[in-house]
């Protein structure tokens, strides 16, 4: 048993930390600067946590992409997707709960990967994981800039994607605590903004607006599945609009993730971490699910409106500023649209934090450059920052004449590349768990135990990888080169990725019984012993408080 166990078991004291430090042996010291644990500060409290999976992943996806859903599938089938999506996401959280509550580190799944399954794995999924955030910046700076011309069309969106991108990496190398502050009240005004549509969307829905009563009339009228493509062949032509707007759907969920990734900055990640897994996913379920429901109940998904959705050119197709004109709520329109101008900016904070931070856990294992893991005296990793928001100068592709074709780009990249980092975390959790059972450790053991495991972990990595292959199907059905390569860039890119580190270094797949599954634990038991507060009830009190 630990040190620190047998005195919290016993009740003695935790010494100050001078005198700690002072009488530790060299092991220990090493064990302190161990690679696995950089220069990042645990500075991030759990309403910051709570908040950073909320923030990170409602965004562009829901408020102005959820529209293209809506019109490839029709009400239910956008509803169905989203559901079953948001089944595999419950299953990625859980598995990379149980891992990241048991070793929160810097770089979180990446670091699994190779110490689980494969340094050639770990290394791919690293760099694909942050390629999808990298141009999830762009993509959100995109939309930034498309949100303004609401007001004004004349103004060029690259005057706004200059502007906003200044001020987002500005942010980004200011302390973390500011991050985890600037993302809380960003992600607070994203939750009023959903609750208040939901409460509009009952209302309308029940004969406010000046269509009067709709209740399920769009679910008869035009249909509550949109046939997609294969207009003349039904059934199978609903469901090709069904398969076809799950990868949508994965990228409005994308960022539910960002609790690993956070997990190595976060005050006591053992009770933190659990935490937000079991909250947060139910938060945004609930956010996402009765979304989409009625914007299906408000919106037809013939409406002419919709269309401009499915290229990414005009933020006036959002399903919310639809709904509202729809309704005849004037006033309504501008001001979710200024509502979306702070949703998209949260979003494109949380890009260029998550993607900083996986730079940080590669370079940790050494698949990056060691100066990336450089920090400030604040704790800020300013190398890795800067190349992540490096790359959200791609958005000024959309001052071309194919800049909706850009947008749709850049948003299948980043999609897929998510589904193939979900697909990595269930197969990690598979090899975490063969490893304690390879070298005796019970999982009752565990700070965290993930629900219906393996079984869940399975289910998510098989789907997911399924939805990988085929999510291009609609490039052959009416070929187009340009599709086929939106389509499987990121998977392409992830394969050479995972090949080539594998052939110039010539790695081998962990083997379960010397997995090590003790770096980062260890450690972070000690922090957690160490900045425990007092169980008193005035400790208890601000605990609570905190």
């Amino acid at each position: 048993m630990a040190e620190h166990e047998m005195r919290e078991l016993s009740g003695e004291k935790k010494l100050p930390q001078e005198e700690v430090t002072g009488s530790s042996s060299s092991s220990d010291v090493e064990q302190q600067k161990s690679p696995a644990l950089p220069e990042l500060q645990r500075k991030l409290k759990s309403r910051h946590l709570q908040m950073i999976a909320i923030g990170g992943t409602i965004g562009t996806g829901l408020f102005i992409g959820s529209g293209a859903a809506l019109q490839k599938s029709g009400p239910v089938g956008a509803l169905i997707a989203y559901i079953f999506v948001g089944t595999l996401v419950y299953s990625v959280m859980t598995s990379l709960g149980e891992m990241a509550t048991s070793i929160p580190i810097a770089g979180a799944f990446t670091s699994y990967a190779s110490r689980f399954v494969d340094p050639s794995l770990g290394f791919g999924m690293g760099w694909i994981y942050w390629f999808s955030w990298a141009i999830t910046y762009a993509l959100e700076l995109t939309a930034s800039g498309l949100i303004i011309q609401y007001w004004d069309s004349s103004l060029s969106i690259g005057i706004f994607i200059a502007i906003f991108w200044v001020v987002i990496t500005t942010v980004n190398f200011l302390p973390v605590s500011f991050y985890g502050e600037i993302e809380f009240w960003f992600s607070m005004i994203k939750v009023i903004t959903v609750v208040g549509f939901l409460i509009f969307a009952i209302c309308i829905d029940a004969g406010a607006g000046k269509q009067g009563y709709l209740g399920f009339h769009y679910w008869v009228h035009p249909g509550a599945f949109a046939p997609y493509l294969l207009k003349s062949k039904g059934g199978v032509a609903k469901f090709v609009g069904f398969w076809s707007v799950l990868i949508q759907a994965g990228f409005s969920y994308q960022g539910t993730e960002l609790v690993g990734i956070a997990a190595g900055e976060c005050e006591n990640p053992r009770k933190t971490v659990p935490s937000a897994i079991r909250k947060t996913f139910y938060r945004i379920l609930f956010f996402f699910v009765f979304t989409i429901f009625f914007i299906g109940l408000l919106i037809p998904y013939d409406n002419e409106s919709l269309l401009n959705s499915s290229s990414g050119s005009d933020a006036s197709a959002s399903p919310f500023v639809i709904a509202a004109r729809l309704a005849g709520v004037k006033v309504l329109p501008g001001l979710i649209n200024a509502v979306l101008l702070a949703v998209v900016l949260s979003a494109a904070n949380s890009n260029v934090y998550s993607g900083s931070r996986i730079v940080v856990g590669l370079a940790t294992d050494g698949f990056a450059p060691k100066f990336f893991k450089k920090t400030t005296k604040h704790g800020v990793p300013y190398y890795a920052v800067a190349f992540t928001a490096a790359f959200g100068l791609l958005a000024f592709l959309n001052l071309s004449n194919n800049g909706g074709t850009v947008f749709n780009w850049l948003l299948n990249i980043a999609g897929v590349a998510g589904f193939i980092s979900w697909a990595c975390i269930n197969g990690c959790h598979l090899a975490f768990m063969r490893a304690l059972r390879a070298q005796n450790i019970s999982r009752e053991n565990l700070p965290y135990k993930a629900m219906w495991q393996p079984f869940f972990a399975w289910y998510g990595l098989g789907f997911n990888v399924l939805i990988i292959l085929t999510q291009g199907f609609t490039a052959f059905i009416d070929w187009s080169t340009s599709d086929f390569f939106a389509a499987y860039i990121s998977l392409l890119l992830f394969v050479v990725l995972y090949f080539g580190h594998k052939i110039v270094f010539r790695t081998r797949l962990v083997n379960p019984a010397e997995a090590d599954i003790d770096t980062g634990r260890k450690e972070a038991d000690t922090e957690i012993w160490e900045t425990t507060v007092p169980t008193t009830l005035w400790g208890k009190f601000w605990e609570r408080l905190g």
